[in-house]
């Protein structure tokens, strides 16, 4: 650790009031992620970024959040809820349950520890991975000295990599300061009934993985062959609306499915009492019911 002074200017909402602090390197850092709105002037690698990926190297679509730490943790998880994990819709009466593949508790509580225990000198950004079946987060930080993966999991003292950020995000009633942040995960996810999460220390850094769980995976999947159907559906009636005559292999050929498939359709169509046939097989036409 080194000393060098050096002048700190900070500039609130482009006003000219501006506030000039002699400090220490080592006391200046913290104040400058965790209150600053655009750390990443300064430091490289200050953001977090996030990502969504059909697999290890297709990368679908992806964010950056930048600010003051505070900021970063809330708007990260906004952005999660929003637009990276699907939430499945139930009821409660006419109370309406959104449940995440991550428990709310758990994920915060798992971006909080990467935060705090980030090495900012790395110049790497945080990075959030997320697939179908789960959500990775990257912290480019590193273990106490001596410290394995079952230290972490066990119970211990609260070590953060930068004591002067935990302090404040302590004292902002955001932390306990206690260690037990990896208990608190294990608990958030005991209680909603999905697996704990994998921890993996490499030298680059560590890892939280969260495995979504089987139920959530088989409803998920159920939720988008339900969507097909449905798309499938509406295509058919389109379909028929334009050419009343149309036969059932032109449908296939032109949806790209197979005759027994739309034929299927078809049948649940006319179940349903939207589609009517008028007429034999060849000569006959379809009648869409209002």
């Amino acid at each position: 650790m080194f000393y060098c002074f050096f002048f700190l200017l900070f500039f609130f909402n482009d006003t000219a009031t501006t506030e000039i602090y002699t400090l220490s390197l080592h006391d200046a850092l913290p104040i400058l992620f965790l209150f600053h709105p655009e750390p990443e002037r300064f430091f490289t690698g200050a953001q977090i970024k996030i990502g969504f990926f059909e697999s290890n190297t297709d990368l679908r679509y992806q964010d950056e959040v930048f600010g003051d730490l505070f900021t970063q943790v809330d708007q990260t998880m906004e952005i999660l809820h929003a637009k990276y994990m699907k939430a499945l819709i139930s009821y409660e009466g006419l109370q309406r349950i959104e449940t995440y593949p991550v428990p709310e508790a758990a994920l915060r509580e798992a971006l909080l520890n990467a935060v705090i225990h980030k090495d900012y000198s790395s110049g790497v950004p945080l990075q959030i991975s997320v697939y179908r079946d789960k959500l990775m987060i990257w912290n480019p930080g590193q273990l106490p000295q001596n410290w394995s993966v079952e230290n972490l999991l066990g119970k211990h003292s609260s070590i953060p990599f930068n004591p002067d950020v935990a302090n404040a995000f302590f004292r902002a009633g955001k932390i306990e300061a206690w260690g037990r942040g990896i208990e608190r995960i294990f608990e958030a996810c005991s209680l909603e009934k999905v697996p704990a999460p994998e921890f993996k220390c490499e030298e680059t850094g560590l890892w939280t993985v969260f495995l979504f769980g089987q139920d959530y995976l088989g409803e998920s999947e159920e939720k988008t062959r339900e969507k097909t159907r449905e798309k499938t559906r509406e295509k058919i009636l389109r379909l028929v609306a334009e050419d009343p005559a149309i036969s059932t292999k032109e449908m296939a050929n032109r949806l790209g499915l197979s005759v027994k498939g739309v034929e299927w359709q078809i049948k649940r169509l006319k179940a349903d009492g939207v589609l009517k046939r008028i007429g034999p097989a060849k000569g006959g036409h379809w009648k869409v019911i209002l």
